[in-house]
């Protein structure tokens, strides 16, 4: 899904100034202890799924959305894992952003890993010693999250 509706209002508003929102993010294990990953079309870059928390939505609702409309992929969304800040971003057209971002362990449920949108050029399960390059956070997320126990991890 493209940039939401509120944030294109709020950008007609303030430019490219820096923004703060409300992010998630899924590591998704299928029944093989694979890993969801997209490769983003804005920077090429593999990634854990990621996106935007609607105006009153809730996270996790949030989270399953994201993963099923950039994927095509249901999930259950099983324990927080990290709340941290990620950021400041500058997108490729110039929009500064900053995201208080909520990081979740989801299950596979059904559906074919798929590009469902405009967001990715690529998608994929991937082994979790078969790795495409990740940022550091994202594979410290992909390779703990298996051990999680519900206890979010957050900066003290």
């Amino acid at each position: 899904m493209p940039t939401p509706d509120f944030v294109l209002e709020l950008r007609e508003k303030i430019g490219h100034a820096p923004l703060w929102l409300p992010g998630v993010g899924a590591v998704v294990y299928n029944a093989a202890g694979e890993v969801l990953l997209g490769r983003r079309a804005d920077n090429g870059r593999w990634t854990i799924i990621t996106g935007m928390v609607d105006p009153g939505e809730e996270p996790a609702q949030a989270m399953r959305r994201e993963v099923y409309e950039e994927t095509g992929v249901d999930v259950e969304v099983e324990v927080l894992l990290n709340v941290g800040v990620v950021g400041p971003i500058t997108f490729p057209n110039g929009d500064v952003c900053t995201f208080l971002n909520l990081d979740f362990r989801c299950r596979y449920l059904g559906g074919e890993a798929r590009v469902n949108d405009d967001e990715s050029l690529e998608v994929g399960w991937f082994a979790l010693d078969a790795l495409p390059e990740l940022n550091q956070r994202h594979r410290e997320l992909v390779l703990t999250a298996a051990a999680a126990d519900g206890v979010p991890t957050f900066h003290r």
